[in-house]
């Protein structure tokens, strides 16, 4: 994974909403079908930008834009960047500073 896709998922986390977006949609046993809007306290246009972030870092898919509405964690993408947020970590521990 480049550091332009690790940063894009690490943007794409760092706001609540979307966490709160990604929580849902992982509670799923399949797709979503519905406005999301109806359940998060946002307005329709601000959950269109926050879905449109989560599916640019490529951690959903689906449809996005009405009438369609369907959402699904995009399952290879969330593995993928589960390892690369680890590799991450793992790689710059080392370069931690003991007092």
């Amino acid at each position: 994974m480049t550091h332009d896709q690790l940063s894009d998922i690490a943007h794409a986390l760092a706001n609540p909403i979307r966490l709160m977006i990604l929580e849902k949609l992982a509670d799923q046993s399949c797709c979503f079908h519905g406005d999301l809007s109806e359940e998060l306290p946002i307005a329709n246009s601000t959950l269109s930008q926050h879905l449109k972030v989560l599916k640019n870092a490529g951690l959903i898919q689906g449809e996005i834009t009405p009438p369609k509405t369907k959402y699904c964690i995009h399952a290879e993408n969330w593995e993928k960047a589960k390892q690369a947020l680890s590799d991450f970590f793992n790689y710059n521990q080392k370069i931690l500073c003991c007092e």
